[in-house]
């Protein structure tokens, strides 16, 4: 199986040939949650100042968003038909090899990874350690708009690949090994700064995102990806569901797990965000 990471050094032989990748750049942070999209300052403003060459820019909050609803939680997967109308009018045909990119360990790179594979878009694989690998290889940046790629047929969805999992197979449950990506002390209820209640699903483990990565923001090697994820008890064959506080993050620890061997684990989509907007669900505070 390929390796959903591609590395700066493999990406840069890739933009030399005749038919390189679509590069999607999705910058964003949990500060920016919320926020309407300004080309003077956050994400967009940053992409505009530096980007990959020819490297488009996808807003993580409406166009890897459907409409705000709680019960969905903070950033709802999209109606599949219109993300995947969008993803074509992006100039991305279904033989496409994309490759997404950010610039915080692709804890929202994973994100556009994980939507791509959920409609069925196989072809599309994450810098490792996104625009800082970039960089630090000596990679050519260009800055404004890039040139649009023309739109494309799009394809109806093939929901095949990548499984979601619901609120009452999560509150039965019924998921087998469940793990919460948000940092420990959210998880433990000790901080909440997103949410208005803090706490975990009852029967959830903590499996921070960060602990992904390593100390220069590349994902740790298979097989330490692999020892940490057995020790929470995950395993071949063995179901596994994750969240975090909306959908994003747990994307990230949905690629670590295949980076690992352990393809085919269910999002929660609604996470956090979405369990908290029923007050008949249980909390649970302690570690």
């Amino acid at each position: 199986m390929t390796s959903p990471l591609i590395t700066a050094r493999e990406l840069a032989g890739l933009l030399a040939t005749p038919d390189p990748p679509v590069l999607l750049d999705v910058r964003w942070s949990l500060s920016a949650a919320g926020q309407q999209v300004d080309e003077r300052s956050g994400p967009r403003a940053e992409h505009l100042a530096g980007h990959l060459p020819g490297a488009r820019f996808v807003d993580l909050e409406s166009e890897l968003s459907g409409p705000h609803d709680p019960a969905r939680g903070r950033h709802p997967l999209p109606d599949p038909d219109v993300f995947a109308a969008q993803v074509a009018s992006w100039g991305v045909g279904p033989d496409d090899l994309v490759v997404t990119y950010d610039d915080s360990g692709g804890m929202s790179a994973c994100r556009l990874w994980w939507m791509l594979r959920w409609i069925g878009h196989d072809h599309v694989r994450v810098l490792d350690g996104g625009l800082g690998a970039w960089r630090a290889a000596g990679g050519p940046l260009e800055a404004g708009p890039a040139v649009p790629r023309p739109a494309v047929v799009d394809a109806p969805p093939q929901l095949h690949g990548m499984p979601t999992v619901s609120a009452d197979e999560v509150a039965a449950g019924a998921v087998g090994v469940l793990l919460d990506a948000r940092s420990a002390e959210r998880y433990r209820g000790e901080s909440e700064p997103v949410d208005p209640i803090a706490g975990h699903i009852p029967g959830a483990l903590s499996a921070p995102t960060a602990a992904n990565l390593d100390a220069d923001g590349h994902f740790a090697d298979p097989d330490t990806l692999a020892a940490r994820f057995s020790a929470l008890g995950v395993a071949v064959g063995r179901p596994v569901a994750v969240y975090c506080g909306s959908g994003v993050t747990a994307a990230h620890e949905i690629f670590a797990l295949e980076v690992a061997g352990f393809p085919g684990a269910a999002l929660y989509a609604p996470s956090w965000s979405g369990w908290i907007s029923d007050p008949s669900r249980p909390i649970g505070t302690s570690a």
